[in-house]
């Protein structure tokens, strides 16, 4: 088990203060929460407390830029369960990157990477063609380089153990 914990540690000192961003686990769906009247500071929640949801919910925050930063969930659109083909085929559409970066941080901490299809009563459409546009990203990434903030947050996470250091963590 990965220490959720943790992550929220290395995140918050990589950009609570440069980006007045905090990473949460929230009770149900993941959403971001801009700062406004309420809210002081830009949260990320993240599904249930799991680990994976967090990479998940980072790296979307790791590309929206500056102007979607500023909007409720980035301002994108979100079908829930039971979406159609070509609903399928639009979350497959802004998943690609956000998923190749979910996959390089979880081959960074050890953890096993599972494409999200998030669609379990709906058509799931050519997942083989959203998987190959995933590593194909992947690839460009590690080509051409991660976006800013997801490098950072990279090269932090590589700096831990978590494969040891969860041996040891109760």
């Amino acid at each position: 088990m990965h220490n959720v914990v943790r992550l929220i540690e290395i995140f918050h000192s990589c950009f609570e203060i440069t980006h007045n961003t905090i990473l949460k686990p929230g009770d149900d769906e993941p959403i971001y929460i801009p700062e406004n009247l309420s809210e002081k500071q830009n949260i990320i929640y993240f599904a249930h407390g799991f680990f994976s949801s967090a990479l998940h919910e980072c790296a979307h925050w790791f590309i929206a830029g500056s102007e979607r930063r500023k909007l409720l969930d980035y301002g994108y659109w979100y079908e829930p369960d039971g979406r159609s083909a070509e609903q399928q085929a639009l979350f497959y559409k802004v998943e690609v990157k956000p998923q190749a970066i979910e996959l390089i941080f979880s081959e960074a901490v050890g953890l096993k990477f599972n494409f999200s299809l998030d669609n379990l009563s709906g058509q799931i459409g050519d997942t083989e063609k959203f998987k190959d546009n995933v590593y194909k990203q992947v690839q460009n990434y590690r080509e051409f380089g991660l976006p800013k903030r997801a490098g950072v947050f990279l090269k932090a996470i590589e700096a831990v153990d978590f494969k040891l250091r969860d041996v040891f963590t109760k």
